[in-house]
């Protein structure tokens, strides 16, 4: 489990913005060229914001008679409706916890495609490292592209299917989920209480409790296939 170290690759890797790299157009290869742009580790995060911001976490557990720290969360993502939602797994049950507004994104209803499309994903993934020098405050990167992602455009022959994509703070963003700090502040600190390997994150284009996820048929085939997988996974969250 990724703590309070991160290699000095990989954060000089977080340190590129998705906005300004997908606006710019740089390719994986360089963004290594750019230096980090500060030196705090997540512990000098952690002991900077959880005297405030835990007491609040704690609380909404609570509320939901849920112990905290969670074994496991799930970060369930709408892009109609600009929305996450938060649960928790306590003893194989999934439970409601919190709903988060997307202050901003970028794109249409849709997978990703390629760099440069500022389309945020859609898919299931997995938060892979946590960044606290990110340019929009706090960030966490999700793995895309994931296997799916990588199959379908080594199929297509897509070299360039994008990259560092994050939830972070703010309110601007290309291709990624700004959530305001308010709420990175909550969803960095949940996360390093978590651990990484105990997040799930679920992006839908629309809330599938409430209808379908019908893919359009300037989509790829392929986009059925996601959608009936998020689907599924989107079975465990009812409310």
């Amino acid at each position: 489990m990724l703590k309070n170290v991160i290699c000095p690759v990989m954060l000089v890797l977080t340190s590129i913005s998705c906005a300004r790299a997908e606006s710019l157009h740089i390719p994986s290869s360089t963004y290594a060229l750019y230096p980090p742009t500060g030196s705090r580790t997540i512990s000098d995060v952690m002991n900077r914001y959880s005297p405030f911001v835990e007491p609040r976490l704690k609380r909404y557990f609570d509320n939901v008679g849920l112990s905290y720290p969670p074994q496991n969360i799930a970060l369930f993502a709408m892009k109609k409706e600009q929305s996450v939602e938060l649960w928790a797994k306590e003893k194989n049950k999934w439970s409601y916890v919190k709903r988060y507004d997307i202050q901003k994104m970028s794109g249409h209803t849709g997978p990703k495609m390629r760099e440069g499309d500022k389309q945020v994903p859609e898919g299931i993934y997995q938060v892979s490292l946590l960044n606290p020098n990110s340019r929009y405050h706090l960030s966490m990167k999700l793995n895309y592209p994931n296997a799916f992602d990588q199959k379908y455009a080594q199929l297509e022959g897509r070299t360039s299917p994008g990259s560092n994509i994050f939830i972070h703070g703010k309110q601007a963003s290309v291709g990624c989920l700004a959530m305001g700090d308010y709420a990175i502040e909550e969803l960095f600190l949940l996360a390093e209480r978590t651990g990484i390997s105990n997040i799930e994150v679920l992006i839908s284009p629309h809330d599938p409790r409430k209808g379908r996820l019908l893919a359009a048929n300037t989509q790829p085939y392929w986009t059925k296939i996601l959608y009936r997988d998020i689907e599924q996974h989107a079975r465990k969250f009812n409310r």
